[in-house]
């Protein structure tokens, strides 16, 4: 934060756009040494690493980030996630989350996460919500790739932080049949309906029912569907709906928030977003090459801290000692 702040006294810090990105660090875990669940890790030894581990289960950035088990459990620090995101061989992870600004890239903050992508998420709010408490600096754009573009996450952004998603929208709605997509279909706000390609209307209910159905569904996901009438009398049937009776189209509610990212992915400030955003790859690519922080030393949660937060203040100090000219006062401390 000292760092930071200095960053800022001497003008490197412009407050407009941000990036965001993660890197996966091998962790100090022998990959051929495991134990298959928590309840095999050596308790009576109590080290800090297992202790740490017990201590983040709960933890939206470790042990809560996905209700999916680790295959695979280091008994010499079990918070390292198994990893394979690579393309080689699998190992034990932990990831570095950095939040930068963009007019000189400065890293903003650090956020130390299992090696998942559902806690990359988490880290990225947790570091916007810091730069704004303690720094007082809400951006205007945050530049992230598709992994931060999530409906909700995309809605979080717009319309709780009110920041401009510079992000490709995670969407998997494409079809590789051949038959119509979402796309294909013309979404009317005033009515609350979607048209299809032959001009007919899916709704979401088509008489009205009394009962106590709550108006979100629990995935966040509202289902509109066509007439079977209509749809059986359609010339456009095989290419809509082949093997079904009728067309459901799904949209979520947090689609607002993503109708905005596809309107900014139109823009030339996205396409600047974009080529900035490289600027987050570059400092991974200096962490791992140049300060050779591509294993850690350190073990557990915040053993995986402590490096990552002073190797972003190294690499801070580098960007003032290369950008600030000489004969300038010198930094106080």
């Amino acid at each position: 934060e000292m760092t930071v702040r200095q960053c800022i006294a001497k003008g490197l810090v412009g407050g407009e756009g941000f990036a965001v990105d993660a890197s996966t660090i091998k962790a100090d875990a022998n990959r051929q040494r495991s134990v298959p669940s928590p309840d095999k890790l050596p308790i009576e030894a109590a080290h800090r690493a297992v202790r740490e581990y017990f201590s983040v289960l709960d933890d939206a950035a470790f042990g809560s980030a996905t209700p999916v088990q680790p295959k695979y459990i280091s008994p010499v620090d079990p918070a390292a996630r198994w990893n394979a995101a690579s393309g080689g061989l699998a190992y034990y992870a932990y990831c570095t989350n950095y939040l930068i600004d963009l007019k000189s890239a400065v890293i903003m903050d650090v956020e130390t996460t299992t090696a998942i992508r559902q806690a990359e998420v988490t880290a990225q709010r947790r570091m916007i919500e810091r730069t704004q408490e303690i720094f007082g600096i809400w951006p205007e754009r945050l530049a992230a790739d598709t992994a931060y573009g999530s409906a909700e996450n995309l809605a979080w952004l717009v319309h709780e932080r009110g920041i401009e998603p510079h992000i490709p929208v995670f969407d998997k709605s494409a079809r590789q049949d051949g038959t119509f997509e979402r796309r294909d279909f013309t979404y009317d706000h005033v009515h609350d309906l979607y048209v299809c390609p032959g001009g007919q209307e899916l709704k979401q209910q088509w008489r009205k029912i009394n009962s106590d159905r709550p108006n979100t569904p629990p995935d966040n996901l509202l289902r509109y569907r066509s007439s079977k009438l209509a749809c059986d009398v359609c010339t456009l049937k095989q290419k809509c709906c082949p093997n079904q009776p009728n067309r459901k189209v799904l949209r979520s509610v947090h689609e607002g928030a993503r109708d905005m990212a596809r309107d900014i992915a139109l823009t030339d400030a996205y396409i600047v977003s974009r080529r900035e955003r490289k600027k987050v790859e570059m400092l991974f690519a200096h962490l791992k090459r140049i300060l050779k922080i591509d294993r850690l030393r350190l073990r557990g949660p915040n053993g995986a801290r402590d490096e990552f937060h002073l190797a972003a203040a190294a690499q801070n100090l580098r960007k003032m000692a290369k950008l600030i000219p000489p004969g300038a006062p010198a930094l106080s401390t």
